[in-house]
């Protein structure tokens, strides 16, 4: 049996790379850190014509319908090349949440601009630091009206719309969708580790809103998004670990000591294959939960998501940390 991707999602994923190799090298990505524009404009609409916002959406609403499978080749591809749009935001958490829980009126209004680009959406449920869960939950719905503050909100401050988490008159959670360019919203941009990744404080006063999905449900609604947003995170992990990997390869392959190369040194070569192992560990995961997500078994994407995540995240930090190791002093400038 083989449990390799199909060739057409190699293409897909080729596709995507050669597109980002030649529109989203690290200079793109430096001039959005040290110009202190939120996204590289330019590349978020080259993205949006090349069909990716709209992967695994059905075509009746504007999508290029292809599927969970070669979504998750796309976000390894844009991880990989650290591509300074906010590609995340408004696919795993916007778009997916109104695909999952999205009455027809809402599909139809919302999901051809979210798939175009002329609309970035995003996520707003965390009320500060920590752990999100059902009691921290603050924010308030009377009458359809959100009061309450999100933060960090993702692209929050470029974003138009939002699914937000909220407790209505009688204490239950809904998820809503708010329009953030309408009246009750206010936008304070927050400074943070990785600037190509904005974020920002949402404050609603009064804001109108749009119930999203059952009332009541809205806490199983955002652990389900949730789960699928942390899977499709971890492939973008996956695919800067590679990079780095990859880059990492090519310094000691070329830098020599002691006459001969880096990387014939025991030591170089453990810690290069520990590495080696940490990634294709994640890999792993991450391949059981694309096979949980493009199958829609919830109750194993509830084990493989979290799993993946923290296989990624792991392997993503000690891919960073031995790249600059291995660079030495190039590694720091």
């Amino acid at each position: 049996m083989n449990f390799d991707f199909s060739e057409d999602q190699k293409f897909v994923q080729k596709t995507a790379r050669d597109y980002l190799d030649e529109h989203s090298g690290l200079d793109v990505c430096r001039a959005v850190l040290e110009s202190g524009r939120p996204y590289d404009a330019d590349l978020w609409k080259g993205v949006a014509e090349m069909g990716w916002l709209g992967a695994a959406v059905s075509e009746e609403y504007g999508g290029a319908g292809m599927g969970y499978l070669e979504l998750v080749l796309i976000a390894q591809e844009v991880g990989r090349a650290l591509a300074p749009i906010p590609f995340s935001s408004s696919v795993y958490l916007c778009t997916e949440a109104i695909v999952r829980f999205g009455s027809e009126e809402q599909k139809n209004q919302y999901l051809p601009r979210l798939v175009a680009g002329e609309r970035i959406g995003t996520g707003a449920f965390f009320e500060g630091p920590g752990d999100l869960d059902a009691s921290s939950i603050e924010a308030t719905l009377h009458g359809g009206k959100l009061s309450g503050e999100k933060w960090p909100v993702p692209d929050g401050d470029v974003a138009g719309v939002a699914v937000v988490l909220a407790q209505d008159a009688q204490g239950r959670l809904d998820m809503v969708l708010v329009d953030l360019d309408a009246r009750g919203v206010t936008r304070k941009p927050l400074k943070s580790f990785d600037p190509s990744r904005s974020q920002a404080k949402l404050l609603f006063d009064g804001a109108a809103t749009e119930l999203l999905g059952k009332p009541g449900h809205g806490w199983q609604q955002t652990e389900a998004l949730l789960d699928r947003a942390a899977l499709l995170m971890a492939f973008e992990q996956i695919g800067g670990s590679d990079r780095a990997l990859e880059i990492t390869k090519e310094q000691i392959m070329g830098r020599y000591a002691f006459g001969r190369p880096v990387a014939s040194f025991q030591a170089v070569k453990h810690r290069m294959a520990d590495l080696f192992c940490a990634i294709e560990l994640a890999r792993s995961n991450a391949y059981y939960g694309a096979y949980a997500i493009s199958n829609d078994l919830s109750d194993e994407l509830g084990l493989a998501a979290p799993s993946a995540r923290s296989a990624a995240s792991d392997a993503y930090d000690l891919a960073a940390q031995e790249m600059i190791q291995f660079h030495g002093g190039v590694g720091f400038t």
